[in-house]
């Protein structure tokens, strides 16, 4: 198997996980243990830091309307996929963000991942 299509793959297995609401799930088989992950406002190093950080995104997310790739594309061991989303938090406010996902894989886990998208 090339790296193209094990990537390619690995990166549809993922956004399955997500569009099945198993984000955490998705954290523990999918990010490398050394995985650093940038949003445009911080960065957040190793999978139990960004485990974390995922748990108190979710704690504020009261429910999940949307998640949808509109696009993936894959160069030998890096993906970019296009999402929609859109939730309402715990305050009632409704988000609907559109990003895209950049990741960096080895060994069928995430080891860079930069997300692309604009809150307002």
């Amino acid at each position: 198997m090339t790296t193209t299509t094990a990537t390619s793959v690995r990166i549809n297995e993922l956004n399955a996980y997500i569009a099945e609401g198993k984000i955490l799930q998705a954290m523990d088989a999918f990010y490398a243990d050394n995985v650093i992950m940038t949003e445009p406002y911080h960065t957040t190093e190793g999978k139990a830091a960004n485990i974390e950080r995922e748990k108190q995104f979710l704690a504020n997310v009261k429910e999940w309307h949307v998640f949808d790739v509109k696009a993936t594309a894959i160069d030998g061991n890096i993906s970019l996929s296009e999402q929609h989303m859109k939730w309402t938090t715990t305050d009632g406010n409704v988000m609907d963000v559109e990003q895209i996902a950049v990741a960096r894989w080895e060994n069928g886990k995430i080891v860079h991942e930069r997300f692309y998208y604009n809150m307002g």
